[in-house]
């Protein structure tokens, strides 16, 4: 599909991942995991704050109903306050591992995927963040966690393992915390690029940035690919649906491990219209 497409954050992240819509503030939030930052954008002026820089890798954060932003972190979970400073909440995490991309559920948990450094197959895990502060797995033997995300009616949710190039589908139980009946919803070969980051839109369906394969993909609930997008960059990393209408995906790419100049766009956050569909709101950690 021919889409516009334009640089809405020009930038270098070495990996732009977790964009987050904030609907109260009007302003965009993403991440660059490596570089432990935090980026603050308002798409209207194209004007970015100071990032949040924090001295250890971080795969998400995602602001709190209280002010500042929960981060998913090297240890595990951070609480990140708006002036910058920041504690270590829950630090459970062995050494050589590290939290990933993480997301809140329809109900203000924060769940995030943690994985092996060195990405060690089924080393990864799935962890669940109450607004307490109280952590539980409620998943393991994934390798890399990645992409979340619920449906409308908030009966199933997604889950991507990017090096085994698998999206897979589970039933949401309510009153419990462990997502059931697990199934495959998609498999990607590598050669065609590995599903890293994902958004859901309003219709229920999957939108996944496809790592080393310069395009999105716009899935239906059953998995099968109804829309591809290309992207100008080879490491689209995830995407987010904001804007006042909710209309807007915007899309973290990555330069981290590519020979480029520094005129080319990898590193920066995308704006993409004309899609023709709309995203649901994002939600905010309960803590």
């Amino acid at each position: 599909m021919t889409a516009d497409i334009t640089v809405a954050f020009p930038g270098s992240a070495r990996v732009g991942e977790g964009p987050f819509w904030d609907d109260r503030s009007g302003l965009l939030h993403w991440v660059d995991i490596l570089s432990g930052r935090i980026h603050t954008g308002d798409p209207q002026t194209g004007e970015q704050r100071e990032p949040i820089t924090l001295p250890t890798l971080v795969g998400a954060a995602v602001p709190k109903t209280s002010g500042g932003f929960v981060a998913a972190t090297t240890k595990g979970f951070a609480d990140v306050r708006a002036d910058g400073t920041w504690t270590t909440r829950l630090a459970f995490l062995p050494a050589g591992q590290r939290m990933n991309d993480a997301k809140c559920d329809p109900s203000g948990r924060f769940w995030a995927g943690s994985n092996d450094m060195d990405f060690a197959s089924g080393e990864g895990a799935l962890h669940m963040l109450s607004a307490d502060w109280s952590s539980e797995q409620v998943l393991d033997g994934l390798t890399l966690p990645n992409g979340l995300a619920w449906s409308p009616d908030e009966r199933s949710f997604y889950l991507v393992d990017t090096i085994a190039g698998e999206v897979y589908a589970f039933d949401v139980v309510p009153g419990t915390s462990a997502p059931a009946n697990r199934r495959l919803l998609a498999r990607f070969p590598q050669e065609t690029g590995m599903p890293d980051g994902m958004t859901i839109d309003a219709q229920g369906c999957l939108w996944i940035a496809m790592w080393a394969g310069d395009r999105l993909l716009r899935l239906s609930p059953e998995g099968r690919v109804l829309m591809e997008v290309e992207m100008p960059v080879h490491q689209p990393s995830s995407c987010a649906f904001g804007g006042p209408d909710l209309d807007v995906l915007y899309v973290t790419s990555a330069r981290d491990g590519l020979d480029l100049g520094e005129r080319d766009p990898a590193g920066s956050v995308f704006a993409v219209r004309g899609l023709g569909v709309r995203g649901l709101p994002a939600m905010r950690f309960g803590g």
